[in-house]
């Protein structure tokens, strides 16, 4: 064990690891990289997570550089939870719901919490957060906020940023502080203040005040967006300010959030669902068109495409097995409406089947919740192409989250059809969330082969200059990482990029957080991480989902 880790054990309650297992195990996350860190943390208490950070820092100043990457269950798929330094883990020991109030819905909960625990114990209450991924039952509320998660549902409800109400952030330098929505005259006493978090207060409001053109160019035309920092939602037109936006989505780049404050809604696990047969994309774009338009919206509309239903056939023949008939559609759209409002409920399920009918759409329609698992299986039926090895090829998340103006969908995925049969792939496997114009693609290739590397790089930059040109961003749902990273700039435009770098600076003058994450990871960079050997780990016990 190193000095550096050795110093560590003595000065924290949790413990500090550098085997050789431990450190391969961390290398890897679900992303295509391979990074191994120099030794691993695993913090009892904030104070363990305020003392690494502060001798992180301490050392910085003397010009030793050891970066810190905040880590949950290492589901991140863009290489955010790898990290060549320090790696603090949170799942084994602050995994505790702290506080909860039943009747207001508040929670309060450790970083390290999994999100489907959390989930099931709102539910007993009659309650839960409705923006939750695909992946709750093997992920983290922590690495939810990092990313700022979306979900089926989010069609409806927004991402997690929705439901986060104030956060408590250690600090670059290891100050403690707490995030909510402050009102001008509880700013000003901030602005006052004569530590790192007051020095953070200034220099953030300042750049707002003398960049208020520029931080209104970087709100996208999307419905979800998680690429940069989200610096249009800290300062109100009524002087009120919050650095909880800054950090949700930040991937630890900005500091290490220890616990988070969330507010849920009733639950009321009645719905309808539609499954609606679709054959041309002008059809569907008219769908989804219409389906916006809705008054009462449906809670979750969700596509997979004819390409991934005969890729599961040829995987799995008896997987559709009395669910869904060959020859398959071109499109199967999924269109969820749950009971909020008993009569707008009625109304709007109503007003779908019209619509199906009226276009000869063919469609089913289930409420009853046994039949809608039977449906649903053929949407999360991604799962078996995700899991699938093909001699050395497998799906590679190099693609996988573009997210468009809902209106351009139809754009996006004929975009993407053209782009694939240039490589000579004729059929693409899509997926996703199609009322946000939200789709995953994860091509089959053999990234040990140089081939196959110069086809997944030449896929990467045609894909996300349609999705600019579409006026779209390219991290609609995982965040940027380090894939994501060389491709911030073009997306948007160099002025908007260097005033993020500034926010960077502020909050981590010395680049310990997560560096390599948002900024200064080139294209090169990533060819030189890439993992030989990608696979889905310890995913499997839960089935892989997206």
């Amino acid at each position: 064990m190193s000095k550096i880790a050795h110093y560590l054990q003595e000065h924290l309650v949790g413990e500090v690891m550098t085997s050789s297992d431990a450190r391969n195990y961390f290398a890897k996350d679900s992303s295509i990289f391979n990074i191994p860190p120099a030794l691993i943390v695993y913090p009892r208490n904030e104070n363990d997570i305020r003392k690494t950070t502060r001798f992180s820092w301490q050392l910085a100043e003397r010009n030793r550089i050891l970066p810190i990457t905040s880590r949950g269950s290492g589901t991140d798929t863009t290489g955010a939870a790898l990290g060549s330094g320090l790696v603090i883990v949170f799942p084994a020991h602050l995994h505790h719901i702290l506080e909860l109030d039943s009747k207001s819905g508040e929670v309060n909960v450790e970083a390290g919490i999994n999100f489907g625990k959390l989930q099931q114990t709102l539910q007993t209450h009659g309650r839960y957060i409705p923006a939750y991924p695909s992946s709750l039952e093997y992920s983290t509320v922590g690495g939810a906020v990092a990313n700022n998660i979306c979900g089926d549902r989010s069609y409806k409800y927004g991402p997690i940023a929705n439901y986060i109400k104030g956060l408590r952030v250690v600090l670059a330098n290891g100050e403690v502080i707490e995030t909510e929505r402050i009102s001008k005259k509880e700013l000003n006493k901030k602005l006052g203040l004569a530590s790192f978090e007051g020095e953070v207060y200034r220099s953030i409001d300042t750049i707002l005040e003398e960049n208020k053109e520029l931080v209104s160019k970087s709100r996208l035309n999307v419905t979800r967006n998680n690429a940069g920092y989200n610096l249009t939602d800290i300062k109100g037109d009524d002087g009120t300010f919050d650095l909880t936006p800054l950090f949700i989505g930040s991937q630890g780049t900005l500091g290490v959030v220890s616990e988070i404050t969330l507010e849920s809604v009733p639950y009321n696990p009645e719905s309808t669902l539609f499954m609606a047969k679709i054959e041309g994309l002008e059809d569907l774009q008219n769908v989804l068109d219409t389906l916006r338009d809705f008054k009462n919206m449906p809670c979750s509309v969700e596509v997979v495409n004819k390409g991934l239903l005969n890729a599961v056939y040829s995987i799995n023949p008896n997987q559709f097995k009395d669910v869904l008939k060959t020859p398959y559609p071109e499109y199967l759209l999924f269109v969820e409406f749950d009971s909020s409002n008993d009569h707008q409920y009625k109304k709007s399920v109503k007003r779908a089947q019209k619509l199906f009918e009226k276009m000869n759409i063919a469609f089913e329609k289930e409420t009853d919740p046994d039949f809608q698992q039977k449906l649903i299986k053929i949407r999360e039926a991604s799962a078996t192409y995700l899991s699938h090895v093909d001699g050395f090829k497998k799906s590679m998340p190099i693609i996988q989250d573009g997210v468009v103006p809902p209106n351009r969908l139809a754009d996006l995925i004929s975009g993407t059809i053209d782009i694939f049969k240039k490589i000579n792939v004729n059929e693409v496997a899509i997926w996703g969330h199609a009322g946000d114009g939200n789709i995953h693609i994860q091509p089959q290739l053999n990234l040990s082969q140089v081939g196959d590397r110069q086809k997944a790089f030449r896929l990467m930059e045609d894909y996300y200059d349609l999705i600019i040109q579409l006026g779209g961003s390219i991290s609609g749902e995982h965040n940027d990482g380090r894939l994501k990273t060389p491709y911030l700039e073009k997306l948007y435009g160099p002025e908007i990029y260097a005033l993020m770098q500034k926010i960077k600076q502020v909050f981590d003058p010395y680049n310990i957080l997560n560096p390599g994450v948002k900024f200064n990871t080139s294209i090169d960079d990533i060819k030189n991480i890439i993992a030989p050997d990608f696979d889905l780990g310890g995913l499997y016990t839960y089935l892989p989902r997206s």
